[in-house]
């Protein structure tokens, strides 16, 4: 199973730098801009994310490979923190 999907729970909940993450979704094209602004719009992280599970993160592992990724570069502490358990 991949890190993406293993954690989504703890991911909704503890992900609090959701702006880096899109912009580098956005860049290497997992999202297109009208997605981008759809999730920017959301007034939560927990909003954000729950829309990125629902759309972008179940086109592919490639897509999952990309966030786990931009994750790592921008929350490393929490990965680290989930990676343990």
């Amino acid at each position: 199973m991949h890190f993406v999907d293993k954690h989504r729970v703890q991911l909704i909940q503890r992900v609090s730098n959701i702006a880096p993450i899109l912009d580098e979704l956005q860049y290497k094209e997992v999202i297109d801009q009208e997605q981008y602004d759809k999730i920017r719009a959301l007034p939560t992280s927990q909003d954000r994310m729950r829309e990125l599970y629902s759309g972008p993160l179940k086109a592919s592992a490639a897509c999952k490979d990309i966030f786990y990724e931009s994750l790592l570069a921008n929350e490393k502490f929490l990965v680290e923190d989930l990676s343990k358990k």
